[in-house]
Parts: C-alpha cells; sequence; structure tokens
C-alpha cells in the first residue's frame, strides 16, 4: 500500500530538487562542477617547480600556434603595408591585396611565411609564457598585498626573454612576408637565413633587434598586466575558473591595449628587418632616424601608427585566442598529470 506521507527532505538541495523537478539536476551538476573546478585549483597549486616548467611551456606553444595560424594572412597583410612607404593604407587595400595574392599564387600563398611564424612563435610563446610564471614566483606577484605593477615587470620581462632567444627567426619571417615564393632564395626559411648571412652577415640577423626590444616592453607588460588585472577585478563563484569566453574578452582587451602602446616601434622595427632586401636600407640606419624619416614623409597616422586599423582585428582576436588557450591547455594538462600520477 502507497503511503500518503512524502519522504522527509534531509537537505535544503533536496528540496530545493524535489521543488524543480528533473530540473534540480541541474543544480546538482553545477554544484559539482564548481566542487570539481575547485579541486582542480588545489591540484594546480601542489604542482611541482618541473611540472609547472613543462606545462607552461607546452600550454604556451599550443597557445601561440594556434593563435598565429589563425590570423596569419591579417598579418602578412599588415607586414607588408608597414614595410611600404609608398602606398597609403585602407583595410580596404589590405583585403585587396590579400586577394590578389590568392589569385597570383593560391589559397595558401596567403599562409606564406607561417612555416617561419611557427618556427619562431612556438618557442616563443613556450619561453614567453614559461618565463612569466616563474618572474611571477620569483617577484612576488601572487602574494597577498604585493604591487600590481609588478605584474607589469613580469609580463615585461618575459616578452624580453622571448623575444631575445627567437629574433632571428622573427627577422626571416619578415622578409619572407615581403617578398615572392617564386625568387628562389627567399622560397623557405632555411634559404631566407642562408641568403642574409650571406649578403649581409651573420650579424644582420639581429638587424631591428633594439627597436624590437623597446617595443616588447610595453606591449608584453601591457598585455599580461591587463589580462591578469581583469582576472582579478572580475569575480568567480566559490573562486571557480573564469569561463573560456571570459578569458577570451579579457585576452582581445589586453592585445589592443598592448598593441596600441608599442605600435610606432612595431612599424620601426619592419622597416630596419626588411630594408635591406627592399632596397631602402640607407634610409633606416637607427630607430631615431628611422621615426623621423617616417613622421616626416608618412606623418602620424599614416606612417607611425600605419596598419593599426588591421591590428584593431587581429591583435584582439590573436591576443585573445593566445590567453584563453594558454589558460585552459595548462589548467587541463596539470589536471591529468597529477591525476595520472605522472607528476
Amino acid at each position: 500500500m502507497l503511503s500518503l506521507h512524502p519522504k522527509p527532505l534531509s537537505t535544503p538541495l533536496d528540496a530545493a530538487n524535489h521543488l524543480l523537478g528533473s530540473d534540480g539536476k541541474t543544480m546538482n551538476d553545477q554544484s559539482m562542477d564548481k566542487e570539481k573546478d575547485k579541486k582542480v585549483n588545489d591540484k594546480n597549486e601542489k604542482i611541482s617547480r618541473s611540472g609547472q616548467i613543462f606545462t607552461s611551456l607546452a600550454s604556451g606553444a599550443t597557445a601561440g600556434a594556434v593563435a598565429k595560424s589563425a590570423i596569419a594572412p591579417l598579418d602578412r597583410s599588415k607586414i607588408f603595408f608597414q614595410t611600404n612607404e609608398v602606398k597609403g593604407y585602407r583595410f580596404r587595400y589590405a583585403l585587396r591585396w590579400l586577394k590578389h595574392g590568392y589569385k597570383q599564387d593560391g589559397f595558401f600563398s596567403l599562409w606564406r611565411g607561417n612555416s617561419a611564424t611557427m618556427a619562431r612563435i612556438i618557442p616563443y610563446a613556450a619561453i614567453q609564457f614559461m618565463s612569466y610564471e616563474q618572474y611571477k614566483h620569483l617577484l612576488g606577484v601572487d602574494v597577498p598585498g604585493s604591487p600590481s605593477y609588478l605584474r607589469f615587470i613580469a609580463g615585461s620581462m618575459a616578452g624580453v626573454t622571448g623575444q631575445a632567444v627567437t629574433y632571428p627567426l622573427d627577422r626571416a619571417r619578415a622578409v619572407m612576408a615581403v617578398t615572392s615564393s617564386q625568387r628562389s632564395q627567399y622560397k623557405s626559411l632555411y634559404c631566407v637565413g642562408v641568403n642574409i648571412v650571406r649578403s649581409e652577415g651573420l650579424p644582420a640577423l639581429y638587424r631591428g633587434f633594439t627597436p624590437a626590444m623597446l617595443g616588447v616592453i610595453p606591449y608584453a607588460g601591457t598585455s599580461f598586466f591587463t589580462y591578469e588585472t581583469l582576472k582579478l577585478t572580475v569575480k568567480t563563484d566559490d573562486k571557480a575558473p573564469h569561463h573560456p569566453l571570459q578569458k577570451l574578452c579579457f585576452g582581445a582587451l589586453a592585445g589592443l591595449l598592448g598593441q596600441t602602446a608599442s605600435y610606432p616601434l612595431d612599424i620601426v622595427r619592419r622597416r630596419i628587418q626588411t630594408a635591406t632586401v627592399l632596397g631602402s636600407s640607407h634610409k633606416y640606419t637607427s630607430i631615431l632616424g628611422t621615426l623621423l624619416y617616417v613622421y616626416r614623409n608618412e606623418g602620424i597616422r599614416r606612417g607611425l601608427y600605419k596598419g593599426l586599423s588591421m591590428n584593431f582585428i587581429k591583435g584582439p582576436v590573436a591576443t585573445g585566442i593566445s590567453f584563453c588557450m594558454f589558460d585552459t591547455v595548462n589548467q587541463s594538462l596539470r589536471w591529468f598529470l597529477l591525476e595520472t600520477g605522472i607528476l
């Protein structure tokens, strides 16, 4: 015989589930997800230093490769207009240039130089993200009460470290971006490197190194500072990780601010990097000389900030993907390694 008296509900959650019926499963699922996220965070805090370095390197490499591949055609177009002092820049001109390249050299020509980009960005991003994690520990960035400017310093140091190690590949990529694949000496990253050394000498691989270092300080510093500050400012329930869409937005804003802050030095770097192959090495001999030449002949908006509108699209997309991918892959990788007992 069925009882007309319902079974007493032992907890408030049981009562809520009883009132919501089948929808109560959603509350249970959400509670379980939050509990799992908290466990993941606790385990991440217990991982060894060598484990942190390994996961940071792997996650950084993955993040850099995915982000740069996504915006490679736009990046190539931007470099072309940055290094061309004659052609005026409009976003529609950039799209027209990409269309012309597609018709002349085929679809994959839009990713010309991407092999050099991958050869550079994978070690660069891996070293940069790993360095940032280590500099944070060294400077005590995560210590309660530490000044926020330490995040900027750690980010700048990480950017300088990654850029210094991989700079020759950056120069080779810039040369490939502004030359045609039909010229044998510029067919591959190896050919470009050999041609630079033979025609200009070994030190030429570091042509443009100084403006690159000066430019990466505000870029990386602002990017890491903005991203980490937004993560701390926008709170989540029970210290759960931010949603990937939130991280994507944080990274997009960080990239927008970082690239805008360092853009004139990016123009200088590209002009100096490609000056020899474009026959204008006599014009771009120093940082100050290049800044003055571009300003006097092309102005501020059409010269020092030439192609910035393209950066307003590709910059936030690339940086947003990079930060979001790093955090997501890093957290998942550490959880997997600890769960399987590898670390």
